[in-house]
């Protein structure tokens, strides 16, 4: 199909396509219809228990680890079997006899684990007759459930992975390992922790649903739209500024959401018409909104849910998370701002009317006003609850409960005062912007459940499951009341109208958010088979060995291969099991290779690094997901999408290099205000370059020397110490005597860097260098053990006494036994941003030429037209 012959996708259509991605792609009705939508409120409503306190308050209903994960995966499985059909050709409108039984017998299998619980832990590792049936069963519903969730490469992959254990002996040179018997491949994938039941699903119960739960509900309740309108108000005005509306709107909703193809479909169906109507091609108008909506995943808080499972695999908080993902985050936003204002430039685009105009002091004041209520509203909250927790002690949370309330009433008493904004129809025939103030005020009671939730999770430093269950209640509240209480403000008589479609509103949000998680709940699971075959058979120091040998020695090409095998492994999976599959295999590699080559890496960016590159799977054709939704709203070819979508992502396939070689964009490491500031201007500026060099075009189309000047600055703002290194070695080495006392002077969270003595996978001893974080303690010992090291000093030699489960020292793979042959150390040298200087220079010189361009081009366009 070719963008000429294409149409776009109706309403329907795109519902069905979300549908089929995201929540199954059955239309039931009747009985069937009330069932599942009684199974999805249900699931919810267990979470919601599950997470909350009140179990521990009045001690029932409390569930341990497998208990909660086999509940948890009963549901997934119930909605997949019975929501997404076999076949293209199954019934679409009714639930075949079979699928019914394989949710049963699926169901059987998961729950076998919590019935016979206690037999099953008087004999681990040695399975009965009954668990082999059960669970070779389980794993087979499981990828069958997968394949109906997520299609079908997720089951291919795990197959692939089983495969490999019990083919093992038979597999040539590196490949080969001894194998498993299928007593022991049973008990490891479903009757532990290692497999199915592990991390991955774990993480899926505790903090997935209630975030996926809490975006639903924001939905329900229209705050998605509330972010398409208010950017669109917001930047409507401007050349190509539905296109920038769309790379703001999809950055809001990603925030809130877990899936790449629902942020394209949701903010694609009324940006796309719009960017059509203003000048850009239907391939180019799909491919910004597939960019947006893909990398709208890589939006804190909730990432796709990888911010979760990356807390648990690199051992720090939540917060730390949020904290190294932010500034990449809204560079690459900010990237694709800039991309989507050259291709306006290039066509000659101009922005859309006003609905109305001020003046640019009634603007500056409003803008003012607005911006002084946003910060007293966010000075109440801070300063309030921290007043109340040292002034009512325990009590405190009631005065925050009331500060809240009183603050939600007010902001909808103002939202009532005005009539509810008409939606904008993008495919009518003219279209004006809307007024951003009008727009603004019908939902800023939105902003308090997110201030709940972002709260509970960066001041009150709660577990992310607690926080959002905090965050759930305080936006369930909202959709129940939202309504009636404008309706009372208003002084309407249909108070009671409005609180029954609340109530259901709310239970719509409760169903939305648990059919959403069954592909999310099935991704996990199976991504555990990944996992586990990584644990059983030692898989991954294959990949370390294979991915080293074709790069025949070169760390850039390592990661190259890296980045391209993670794009293979994320190609058609949800970004969940994408992080999952990448991060467990992908993600040692680089540390490993990284550490020989003398690099110590940190974990967080190889983690950053794969997640990064499993995610671009969503728009790299030929399985793209959120290239075929934002296609089919476009009216396009989805390859011709996917690969325009492709170009544009070029900026993000580049941040994950610069996250290795330079981790002070994570904000690893970062010495100061200074260096704070230094470090974001150049990250920003070299971003700049490199989208001014991959478009061709700054502020006119560049002169091929000015493209290649422009790559070499973008090389040097973002890796400024290579330069330097050419003159002075960036570290120098201490002998490993002096390890407590270079320990003692760093600072709390400051970087420890060691070379290490270690065996690789054929036995023999290599040097490897390692980056640990520091953290407090009395003694340097005790400094040394929160990265999970004991050490033993005899005379010059230091050895690795004890290493801590679970710990960063455990996730590098040291050993007990392994020597620590030398600390490294910075070398006294100067600033490595002295040359950031030069570049600079050259970039001003060009913006200076190409700016004298753009005058001669306007001051040649008057003889043209007399022409």
């Amino acid at each position: 199909m070719t963008p000429s012959t294409a149409t776009p996708a109706s309403k329907a259509e795109l519902e069905q396509i979300v549908a089929e991605a995201d929540t199954g792609g059955r239309k039931l009705s009747g009985n069937t219809a009330r069932l599942m939508t009684y199974v999805a409120i249900a699931w919810s409503l267990f979470q919601l228990w599950y997470a909350s306190p009140l179990p521990f308050m009045v001690g029932f209903g409390v569930f341990n680890d497998t208990s909660a994960r086999a509940i948890h995966l009963s549901f997934a499985l119930f909605l997949a079997f019975t929501a997404y059909p076999a076949l293209k050709s199954s019934p679409n409108t009714r639930i075949p006899i079979t699928d019914w039984l394989l949710a049963g017998a699926a169901i059987a299998t998961v729950m076998y684990l919590v019935v016979f619980y206690n037999a099953l832990a008087l004999r681990p590792g040695q399975p009965t007759t009954a668990d082999l049936v059960i669970s070779v069963a389980g794993v087979i519903l499981l990828l069958e459930a997968s394949r109906r969730a997520e299609g079908p490469w997720m089951p291919v992959i795990s197959i692939v992975f089983l495969l490999y254990v019990f083919c093992g002996p038979y597999l040539p040179g590196l490949m080969a390992h001894k194998g498993a018997s299928i007593s022991r491949a049973a008990s490891h994938f479903w009757l532990t922790s290692e497999g199915v039941f592990g991390v991955a699903l774990g993480v899926s119960i505790a903090f997935i649903f209630l975030f996926v739960l809490f975006g639903a509900l924001l939905e329900k309740a229209g705050a998605g739209n509330y972010f398409i309108q208010l950017a669109f108000s917001l930047l409507g005005q401007f050349r190509g500024g539905p296109a920038k509306a769309g790379v703001v709107s999809s950055g809001l909703t990603g925030m809130i959401s877990g899936s790449s193809v629902a942020n394209v479909v949701t903010t694609g169906t009324f940006t796309i018409p719009l960017m059509k109507r203003v000048g850009y091609t239907p391939v180019q108008a799909a491919a910004i909104e597939c960019a947006a909506g893909v990398n709208g995943q890589l939006m804190p808080p909730v990432m796709g849910a990888a911010a979760f499972l990356m807390a648990e695999y690199v051992g720090i908080t939540y917060a730390d998370v949020v904290r190294h993902a932010f500034l990449p985050a809204i560079m690459t936003y900010g990237a694709l701002f800039y991309i989507v204002d050259i291709e306006a430039a290039k066509k000659g685009m101009t922005g859309i009317a006003r609905t109305r105009r001020r003046s640019l002091a009634q603007g500056a004041m409003k803008a003012l006003l607005t911006f002084c209520g946003f910060v007293i509203l966010a000075g109440l909250i801070y300063y309030g609850l921290g007043w109340t927790k040292k002034a009512f002690g325990e009590a405190a949370s009631i005065a925050a409960l009331a500060t809240v309330i009183v603050g939600y009433v007010a902001l909808v008493w103002q939202r009532a005062r005005f009539p509810d904004l008409p939606l904008d129809d993008p495919n009518q025939s003219f279209v004006t912007v809307p007024d951003f103030y009008e727009v603004a005020r019908t939902g800023l009671h939105f902003i308090l459940p997110v201030s709940v939730l972002i709260w509970c999770l960066m001041v009150e430093e709660m577990s992310p499951g607690l926080a959002a269950f905090w965050g759930t209640v305080a936006m369930g509240a909202l959709v129940l009341t939202q309504r009636p209480l404008t309706a009372f403000f208003r002084k309407h008589d249909t108070l009671g109208a409005e609180f029954r479609e609340g109530v259901r509103e709310f239970f719509g949000g409760l169903e939305l958010g648990a059919r959403n998680m069954a592909g999310v709940g099935i991704a996990t699971a199976a991504a555990g088979i990944v996992v586990g075959t990584v644990t059983l058979t030692g898989v991954g120091l294959v990949m370390t060995e294979l991915v080293e040998l074709l790069s025949g020695g070169s760390f850039v090409v390592m990661l190259a291969l890296t980045g391209l095998i993670c794009l293979v492994l994320g190609a058609g999976l949800p970004t969940t099991a994408s992080y999952v599959v990448v991060a467990t295999l992908m993600a040692p590699v680089i540390v490993e290779l990284g550490a020989q080559n003398d690099i110590a890496v940190p974990l967080i960016a190889a983690h950053m690094f794969v997640f990064y590159f499993g995610l671009m799977a969503d728009v790299s054709p030929p399985v793209g997901l959120a290239a075929y939704a934002a296609g089919a709203i476009a009216g396009a070819d989805p390859m011709k999408v996917g690969w325009q979508g492709m170009r544009y992502e070029n900026r993000t396939a580049l941040l994950p290099f610069v996250f290795i070689y330079n981790p002070a964009i994570l904000m690893i490491d970062i010495g100061g205000p200074f260096h704070f500031i230094m470090v974001v201007t150049c990250c920003v500026l070299a971003m700049g370059a490199f989208v001014a060099a991959s478009q061709h075009w700054l502020i006119v189309r560049n002169r091929i020397w000015e493209t290649l000047a422009l790559l070499l600055i973008c090389f040097t703002l973002f890796r400024p110490g290579w330069w330097l290194d050419w003159i002075k070695p960036p570290y120098t080495e201490a002998p490993a005597s002096q390890l407590l006392q270079e320990v003692q002077k760093l600072p709390t969270g400051g970087s420890l860097r060691v070379r290490v003595t270690a065996q690789d996978i054929r036995g023999d001893n290599v040097d490897k260098t390692f980056r640990f974080t520091i953290g407090a303690g009395n003694t340097p010992q005790e400094r040394l053990n929160t990265a999970g090291l004991t050490v033993r000093q005899a005379g010059d030699i230091v050895m690795i006494q004890a290493i801590r489960f679970g710990s960063e020292a455990r996730k590098f793979g040291l050993q007990q036994g392994d020597e620590i042959k030398a600390v490294v150390v910075p070398a006294e040298r100067p600033s490595p941003y002295w040359f950031a200087i030069p570049a600079l220079l050259l970039f001003g010189f060009i913006i200076f030429l190409q700016k004298r361009r753009q005058r001669e081009a306007v001051a040649a366009l008057p003889k043209l037209v007399t022409v």
